[in-house]
């Protein structure tokens, strides 16, 4: 009988054993030498947790609060594309899961389910990730949608006015298998991949989002709809505040998990200065990389209220399903709360620079 997994990196070997090798790429690539994907997780690596001894930790907390809300811990779910590739269930499996974890859940605009169908499953809170199409009317559709199906934050992903060349997408041909569409932009007739050579992503994307993407339209969001807004795909302290400035309650530190610009820096080094020139202004989320409990209490002590996860939760979600999903949340719960213990500290609020040694920044 096979061994349950233990960790991350588990759940990925098995995913990979199972899912067709196209879609493997697709989930697990980056952009051109992958330099960006391979840095954000040894920029983790790289910090070491100077733990605190005899702080009496007899029992931990982990919940939080992310834009006021009470999550049951500072993971939440990123919000990734094409889940039926990994299971039938998709993003319903995903949804179910993150909430039978008290999990933040965020749906990708490129979902597979019906954002309807997948808020109706979730929990609370339940975030909707937007892509800015060229079609204004249909962005405005999507906003309105997402809000009447009980979106309660929208996250606008700003890294992504042109497609990062993914060349393992474009040697395997990636296209969704039959069946499947971009289900939110279906019924405005932009459901199907193009028919290209090359990546169907690549040719869908440069036809249909725009490409123009600016401050202009942040603000133009910001202001039809009544939902905070965060913004995603940040890599500059200046640019983090100008974001919090047009309006954004909150920006996630992140280089699309490697897969736009490989000579991107890696999230934990350019997340402590994000961190703190935004200060009290707005909240700061990360993703990239982070694959162990030690990783998220390091994100919190650089500044981060809250990190994102996005492979591992499709590992689970190929290997097992829903229940995939769910042990995946559960593991890196118990290395978090393990973590913690061990660095003297009994909820997230007690975690600062300070666990990073005496050459922290701040």
């Amino acid at each position: 009988m096979e061994e349950p997994p233990l960790n991350l990196d588990d759940y990925e070997r098995r995913a990979r054993a199972c899912l067709s090798r196209d879609v493997y790429d697709y989930y697990a690539g980056g952009a051109e030498d992958e330099r960006a994907l391979a840095g954000n997780r040894s920029a983790w690596r790289r910090w070491r947790l100077h733990y605190r001894v005899l702080a009496g930790v007899r029992d931990r907390d982990l919940a939080t609060t992310v834009l006021g809300r009470r999550v049951a811990s500072p993971v939440m779910v990123a919000p990734t594309a094409f889940q039926q590739m990994a299971c039938p269930d998709g993003e319903l499996a995903t949804a179910r899961a993150a909430r039978k974890a008290g999990a933040l859940f965020i749906l990708s605009s490129l979902s597979n389910v019906a954002m309807e169908d997948v808020f109706a499953a979730a929990g609370d809170p339940r975030w909707f990730q937007l892509y800015v199409y060229r079609d204004r009317a249909l962005t405005a559709d999507l906003v309105a949608r997402a809000e009447a199906a009980g979106a309660q934050a929208l996250v606008l992903t700003v890294d992504s006015p042109i497609l990062g060349r993914r060349e393992r997408d474009v040697r395997n041909g990636f296209r969704l298998p039959p069946g499947m569409v971009v289900a939110n932009a279906f019924a405005a007739g932009k459901g199907d991949f193009p028919e290209v050579t090359g990546s169907g992503l690549a040719a869908y994307v440069a036809e249909h989002f725009d490409p123009g993407l600016s401050w202009e339209h942040l603000d133009w969001i910001c202001a039809r709809t009544s939902l905070p807004v965060v913004v995603k795909g940040v890599c500059r302290p200046d640019d983090a505040v100008r974001a919090v400035e047009h309006g954004a309650r909150a920006v996630t530190v992140s280089n699309h998990g490697g897969r736009q610009l490989d000579a991107a820096p890696a999230t934990a080094e350019v997340l402590p200065h994000i961190a703190e020139a935004v200060g009290s202004r707005g909240e700061v989320y990360v993703d990239g990389g982070i694959r162990r409990g030690g990783d998220v209490i390091k994100a919190l002590a650089l500044g981060a209220r809250a990190v994102m996860l996005g492979r591992p939760v499709l590992w689970g979600l190929a290997a097992g399903g829903e229940a995939g999903v769910s042990d995946v949340l559960d593991i890196l719960g118990r290395e978090f709360a393990d973590a913690l213990a061990l660095c003297g500290c009994s909820r997230p609020g007690e975690i600062d620079a300070r666990l990073l040694g005496p050459d922290a920044p701040g």
